[in-house]
């Protein structure tokens, strides 16, 4: 909820605005980009078209063409919006893959094309936040830390004008409490989501040309056969797996399910023969999710061989998440060991760790903390960092502040760990005590002068007043000043007049 709310505040505080503004036309619709406005230019057409392509929701086509007037016209009049439409398609878009890319087009802009219309504006800064709050929620850590320093910069960029930027912050906030709501409730139906996905009820991955067999009567027969009889069933939903006929990828999507339905090692065979050999994508990964709900101890041992033998990435990773939702004793065994080793792709391995977090269990937890040590690459630690993170007992919080306290790791990943164990509720008193050991590192102690913004407890209040009153570094009291005037302790406002009155 944090991280969401985090995002929110980053772009409101910076005067984002929520919806698209257009150099040529101020009543455009928002969600389309402005008509083209420089008939000569080079990149005119390529606008033209991208344009169409996001008026028709073509997002994969919208975000190509906009990537293209960058690459072929960077000097273009066009290419520095078209970097912000090239990300608001590729959010539109989903995938984990395509919001990083939106992402990097959106820093792209702010680097080279800082005069951008949609940059200027603050519409950038708005979409960025969006994504990346939408990383973080499904585990992106560099996304959480992007959101966090985010935040930081809030302090810095409105601490001298405290009073006007209070209003103003807190008025949009009460404004958008009901979005923010919405989106702490869109991240709890990530999980069924995705599990609603895996059954092959997605239109996303019809084929093309197949779309009047969605509604196919043949689905409904199955489906009836099953209910009628399911011993009956199994040998003519075997057949039904072996077909190969155009558009039959979604009668094969739903026999999977429904021989998911049949508790039997006959249905594991069936899932693991489809899991290996049909030839289209989703419907194997629909065979690797249903395994695990088979309640078969073999589907374990078979998902298992997919996670360490199957050279296909992303499915090793529907065998990670099946494993993950089957909870058994065996399944997290095997995921343990899998995070061990050192020969497994680094993405995989990833979503093993962020699973391994979600589960909260002990042994989970202590696998993940014997594991970072072991670690080569930051971005894998910072992954354990927010899956401890995610169980919120005294042997992880101790973890992180240590953590946070290791001068052997890198800066990124002490203020990962400092702000995933304030999140997980550390004391005070100990974020004080790194904050007054920090010596030089400013970096670490805004870091900590954040973290305990984000508190409300009088521990917390007391140590933000300690540093507005004594610290030496004025850029780290004026930042301590921000987030206590967000305070409603009644002693802050005696300090503000303490300042005000000096």
């Amino acid at each position: 909820m944090k991280i969401l709310t985090i995002s929110l505040v980053s772009a409101l505080a910076t005067g984002a605005a929520l919806v698209p503004a257009h150099p040529a036309d101020s009543i455009a619709d928002p969600f389309v980009p402005a008509a083209s406005w420089a008939p000569r230019d080079t990149a005119d057409t390529l606008w033209r078209r991208a344009r169409i392509a996001i008026s028709d929701e073509s997002w994969q086509e919208a975000a190509d063409a906009f990537r293209e007037i960058v690459t072929r016209y960077p000097r273009s009049a066009y290419a520095g919006d078209a970097l912000y439409w090239e990300a608001f398609a590729l959010q539109r878009l989903g995938r984990q893959s395509d919001l990083r890319r939106a992402v990097v087009a959106l820093e792209r802009q702010k680097e080279d094309y800082p005069k951008a219309t949609t940059h200027v504006s603050g519409e950038s800064s708005a979409l960025l936040a969006r994504v990346n709050g939408r990383l973080a929620r499904a585990g992106d850590h560099d996304a959480a830390i992007a959101v966090t320093d985010m935040a930081s910069s809030i302090a810095e960029a409105t601490v001298l004008g405290v009073a006007d930027a209070l209003a103003s912050v807190g008025a949009e906030l009460a404004r958008a409490e009901p979005e923010m709501r919405r989106g702490l409730a869109e991240a709890r139906r990530g999980l069924a989501e995705a599990r609603m996905d895996a059954r092959g009820d997605r239109d996303a991955d019809v084929p093309p040309g197949c779309e009047d067999a969605v509604d196919d009567e043949r689905i409904e027969a199955l489906n009836a056969m099953m209910q009628l009889n399911a011993e009956q069933a199994i040998p003519i939903l075997k057949k039904v797996l072996q077909r190969r006929d155009k558009c039959s990828e979604l009668l094969r999507r739903k026999a999977v399910f429904l021989v998911s339905q049949k508790r039997s090692d006959e249905a594991v065979d069936l899932l693991l023969e489809v899991a290996k050999t049909d030839p289209d994508r989703a419907t194997r990964e629909d065979a690797v999710f249903w395994l695990s709900q088979t309640g078969s101890d073999r589907a374990t041992e078979v998902l298992e061989q997919i996670l360490l033998r199957e050279s296909d990435t992303e499915l090793q990773k529907k065998a990670v998440f099946s494993l993950a939702q089957g909870r058994s004793d065996r399944s997290q065994a095997v995921l343990r060991n899998f995070i061990r080793r050192r020969d497994v792709d680094d993405e995989v391995r990833g979503d093993a760790i962020f699973w391994l977090g979600q589960a909260r269990n002990p042994a989970n937890a202590a696998a993940l903390r014997e594991a970072f040590s072991t670690l080569s690459d930051d971005e894998a630690k910072e992954k354990v960092l927010f899956s401890l993170s995610q169980s919120r007992t005294p042997e992880n919080t101790s973890f992180l502040l240590e953590r946070a306290k290791d001068r052997t790791l890198s800066i990124d990943l002490r203020k990962s760990a400092l702000f995933w164990a304030g999140q997980g509720g550390a004391p005070a008193k100990d974020l004080g005590e790194i904050y007054d050991n920090a010596g030089d590192d400013t970096d670490l102690r805004e870091q900590v002068i954040f973290t305990l913004s984000q508190r409300r407890d009088a521990p917390a209040v007391d140590k933000l007043i300690d540093i507005a009153r004594k610290e030496p570094d004025r850029e780290l009291r004026r930042q301590a000043i921000f987030w206590l005037s967000q305070s409603r302790d009644p002693r802050v406002a005696k300090l503000l007049e303490e300042i005000i009155n000096k």
